[in-house]
């Protein structure tokens, strides 16, 4: 008896941890086209992006340090939302990201979802 409770509770943690169980976007990511790095951490019960690396020899005007993804929030297993900061035109953009395996997918839309761009990024090492 004591015991099917204590697996029975175990399972209910289990569950209920579910989106804690997705993968971990926290860390380094290389975008897809090899000329910047951008680093996934916590911020204020959300996940942060901030560009680490710049290719050497790419015409950009994004700066180190530069947050470009702001306030993503889990919007269930392995999927976040919140917004970009564009260094290109210094807009801020509805954003979202996928994580499947050691890919992560982002998206940022203007005029309410009508014209979206993403890129994918892979873990650097």
């Amino acid at each position: 008896m004591i015991a099917r409770f204590v697996l029975g509770l175990g399972l209910a943690i289990a569950l209920a941890a579910g989106p804690a169980l997705a993968d971990d976007v926290n860390g380094v990511w290389l975008r897809e086209s090899g000329a910047s790095k951008v680093k996934f951490a916590p911020c204020g019960g959300a996940v942060c992006g901030t560009l680490v690396w710049i290719k050497e020899g790419t015409d950009t005007p994004a700066k180190v340090g530069q947050r470009l993804f702001d306030r993503m929030k889990s919007t269930g297993p392995n999927a976040w939302a919140g917004s970009y900061n564009n260094p290109d035109d210094g807009k801020t953009y509805d954003a979202t990201m996928t994580l499947s395996g050691g890919t992560l997918t982002t998206s940022g839309c203007a005029f309410g979802g009508m014209i979206c761009r993403s890129s994918t990024w892979s873990r650097a090492n």
